[in-house]
């Protein structure tokens, strides 16, 4: 019978293991002492210089990564809303996520991350991002006007949040930062019933001159390798094992109860026996797999506050300020404490706090889902909270059709909000007119100069009246060299002989009278009756009629020289005429100066005036307005109101829009096409349309005479009603600046929805809320900020001012013969293009059919 054989024992140090336990791990450990003693002193050096080694240069590589997002950083002040979208933060904070970089990228120059801090100071709270160079300009600003509609950015370069210290004071600082105190899986508390960061906004109140605080809070975007890790540590804390890498060496060494089972530790038998713990346990859970959920960033939160000295303070003065310091950063921890849940936040040191804060590092921080780290860095929706910087009126983008500036563009301003550009009117869009409304200071004329500088580039004619006289100046300083001789220059400061422009010369009699008579009517309107509007109308038609060149310096003549009077009438023909002046010679003395008076008080306070009387009554005209409008003149009508009077400014400006009327209804002869636009811009409108036609009437017409009126004034109340009426529907674009209450609530009609009444009336300077006519459409509003003027070119007004000078003296001297005006049935007239151009008269003479016919 044969004998069975078992199988053979295993070899090697297994087999000898199996057999022998002791003596297998007595070779062992022999061999590892042998091994230890020839290679130690090579092994251990090296082992320690490539660990030095890695630690250097991960240290490098990291401070070289800084270094890159530091270069061309960014501070992103960020003003809120009226109403701020308690939504917003985790839109931002989503948004953002796409800054993660590809996972080759990130090796090569790491993750960049962003900050968001709350800044502190005498003067209340500042919420501001710093953005890295490396991050694309206008994507975190974009993301922030999108997440919080209404809201305003300011991008400047990236600085310190504490400023640079100043010579002779010392500064002293104290901060820290804030951890997560248990496992990163476990959530903060992200539900609150109201703004959780009041607590943090109000902890710094009270902050002197030379006190700053800040709260920073760093962000980054994970990958799903940290987010695995963070998961992994959750199944560790579900199964009560440790969560850090010192707790698992630990339980590796001391296992415990932890082997009696595998999977399964002697704390979770416990759970699972007491139902409270199970409860606990299990909501713990629950909010795990809450926070896993969706994006992940990597965070760091850090505070300081800082306060300056002067650097030869006592000491006990320093200590005191240093712990007043030290009481502000720990009311500023503390705020975080309303984050308490299933995880909190502890303090931690900070070496250098204000060089910390300063270089926005983060190496190392704790993960945070995008809902936590909205509750964490977000706008206060809290309206009542003090002292925070917010817009005033929300941002809105201009519509698709609105024309940038070009050719045949006029440029008005740049968007602020979406992707910002250049807004203009279309030239032919401007001919249905522009309403400018703005308080005093709010960048009206700036914008106005605006316009005025493109058309003057353009030579399109243009006439401005300006009854202040600032933006006369502003535009001479401006306007280029070659515009000189195009320029008509009225300035009532001047100490030079002003142009003139003869209101009884050139155009239809009846018409020109007309509009005279309407202006002295409109200005004085309070002091004016029937028999003045007779007596005016029937001395400037008597004048009117005769040989020669009329003046309104030869009207208070004709009312109180019999003998003048007598030359003056003697051939009229016309018995109406004949029949008044019959009555008003039967008037005895008295009766004929009460008659007179109260028309010869208001001439002879307009014609004392030197400047007056030789720009507007000063003889043969000199400017053809009409000349003006055709060939690219510059007209610019300087009136201030502190040289000439209230009325006789309203009155000068009236009787210039009056002749640039005249001029632009004389176009009725040319074709529609061969039209040349022009503009006439009037600040302070209301002062200057005087005339006999309805303002619906007149904006209509200019609009086919291409004529572009653009009418500015400061508020509604300025308006009689008709005018206001007429602005508000035949102005059809509409540019507003900050307007009062009882004007936003009228001029929301124009704007809502989408602009409210409050945002009209809290615009800010140089901001305004803009509805545009676009290829002769009304488009939806939106809102803009105005261009800047050009720089002023040294010595430009002073050269413009010597030509216009010059080109009088040779006027003048083409229209003296021995020192006495030559009289000739054609005149020589100072042209914007020319000189010495030579026009027939505009009515010759012995045509009036009032009149005896030779």
């Amino acid at each position: 019978m044969t004998a069975h054989t078992g199988a053979p024992a295993p070899g090697g140090w297994v087999g000898d293991y199996l057999r022998a336990p002791g003596g297998a791990i007595e070779v062992l450990l022999a061999a590892l002492r042998d091994w230890a003693l020839a290679w130690g002193p090579v092994a251990v050096p090296a082992a320690a210089v490539a660990v030095i080694g890695w630690v250097v240069v991960r240290r490098w590589w990291r401070t070289r990564c800084h270094q890159a997002l530091l270069a061309d950083a960014r501070r992103i002040t960020v003003l809120a809303p009226p109403t701020v979208d308690p939504a917003g933060g985790a839109a931002v904070w989503a948004n953002l996520v796409g800054l993660l970089r590809p996972a080759w990228r990130r090796w090569w120059t790491g993750q960049p991350h962003l900050a968001m801090e709350y800044v502190f100071g005498e003067h209340g709270v500042t919420v501001q991002f710093w953005v890295p160079g490396v991050i694309p300009p206008s994507l975190v600003e974009r993301a922030v006007e999108a997440a919080w509609p209404g809201s305003h950015t300011r991008t400047t370069p990236a600085t310190s949040p504490f400023p640079d210290l100043a010579a002779g004071r010392r500064r002293i600082t104290v901060g820290g930062q804030l951890r997560l105190a248990r496992p990163e899986s476990l959530p903060i508390r992200t539900a609150f019933d109201a703004d959780p960061i009041r607590g943090l906004l109000g902890a710094p109140v009270g902050l002197g001159r030379d006190e700053r605080a800040c709260v920073q809070i760093l962000a980054r975007p994970v990958t799903g390798r940290r987010v695995a890790q963070a998961r992994r540590a959750a199944r560790r804390v579900h199964h009560g094992a440790s969560a850090s890498l010192g707790g698992r060496i630990l339980d590796l060494i001391t296992p415990g109860a932890n082997a009696i089972r595998p999977g399964r530790t002697a704390d979770a038998r416990r759970i699972s026996q007491d139902p409270q713990l199970s409860l606990e346990y299990s909501a713990q859970n629950k909010a795990i797999v809450g926070k896993q959920r969706g994006s992940q960033y990597e965070t760091l939160v850090r505070y300081a506050v800082s306060t300056d000295l002067p650097a030869d303070t006592a000491e006990q003065l320093a200590r005191q300020a240093r712990d007043t310091a030290r009481g502000r950063a720990h009311a500023l921890a503390a705020a975080f404490a309303a984050y308490t849940d299933h995880n909190h936040y502890t303090r931690t040191r900070l070496h250098h706090p204000a060089r910390a804060l300063a270089h926005r590092r983060l190496d190392r921080g704790d993960l945070l889902s995008v809902p936590e780290l909205a509750a964490l860095a977000h706008l206060p929706t809290d309206a009542e909270i003090p002292g925070v910087e917010r817009a005033g009126a929300k941002a809105v983008a201009p519509p698709p059709g609105v024309a940038t500036p070009g050719t045949e563009v006029k440029p008005l301003g740049q968007s602020d909000t979406g992707h910002a550009r250049p807004v203009g009117l279309r030239v032919a869009d401007a001919r249905h007119h522009l309403h400018v409304l703005g308080a005093t200071g709010s960048g009206k004329s700036t914008l106005l100069g605006t316009l005025i500088l493109d058309d003057a580039e353009a030579r399109r004619g243009v006439v401005l009246i300006d009854p202040k006289g600032d933006l006369v100046t502003d535009i001479l300083n401006r306007l280029p060299a070659a515009a000189a001789e195009r320029v008509v220059l009225f300035d009532a400061d001047s100490r030079h002989r002003p142009p003139c422009l003869n209101v009884l010369e050139g155009g239809e009699t009846d018409r020109e009278v007309d509009n005279l008579v309407s202006v002295f009517r409109r200005v004085y309107s309070a002091f004016w009756g029937p028999r003045t509007d007779d007596l005016m109308r029937a001395a400037c038609l008597t004048l009117r009629a005769q040989e020669g060149v009329p003046t309104l310096a030869d009207l208070p003549k004709l009312l109180t020289s019999e003998a003048f009077r007598a030359r003056i009438t003697a051939g009229l023909t016309d018995p109406v005429l004949t029949g008044f002046w019959d009555w008003y010679d039967e008037l005895t003395d008295s009766s004929r100066s009460q008659v007179i008076s109260p028309l010869m008080n208001k001439l002879r306070a307009f014609l004392l005036r030197p400047f007056v009387k030789e720009a507007i009554a000063g003889g043969r005209s000199t400017v053809d307005m009409a000349h003006v409008l055709d060939e690219g003149g510059i007209c610019l009508v300087r009136i201030p109101k502190g040289s000439l009077g209230e009325e006789t400014t309203r009155l000068v400006g009236s009787l210039v829009v009056a002749r640039t009327w005249q001029a632009t209804t004389a176009r009725a002869r040319t074709p529609q096409r061969l039209r040349p636009d022009a503009s006439l811009v009037i600040d302070e409108c209301h002062n200057f349309l005087n005339l006999p036609y309805p303002m619906e009437d007149m904006l209509a017409e200019a609009r086919g005479f291409r004529l572009s009126m653009t009418l500015a004034h400061q508020h509604l109340g300025q308006l009689p009603r008709d005018l206001k009426e007429g602005i508000s529907t035949n102005a059809r674009s509409k540019i507003f600046f900050s307007a009062s209450p009882e004007d936003a609530r009228e001029l929301a009609r124009h704007t809502a929805p989408r602009l409210s009444e409050h945002d009209l009336s809290h615009l800010g300077v140089y901001h305004t809320a803009s509805r545009l006519v676009v290829h002769g459409e009304e488009t939806e509003p939106f809102t803009m900020t105005t261009a800047p003027l050009p720089a002023p070119i040294p010595g430009r007004a002073r050269e413009i001012r010597a030509a216009l000078r010059a080109q009088r003296r040779r006027h003048n001297a083409t229209h003296t013969t021995g020192g006495a005006p030559v009289r000739t049935t054609e005149t020589t007239r100072t042209h914007p293009t020319s000189p010495t151009r030579r026009i027939p008269p505009t009515r010759p003479a012995k045509t009036d059919p009032r009149r005896t016919r030779p």
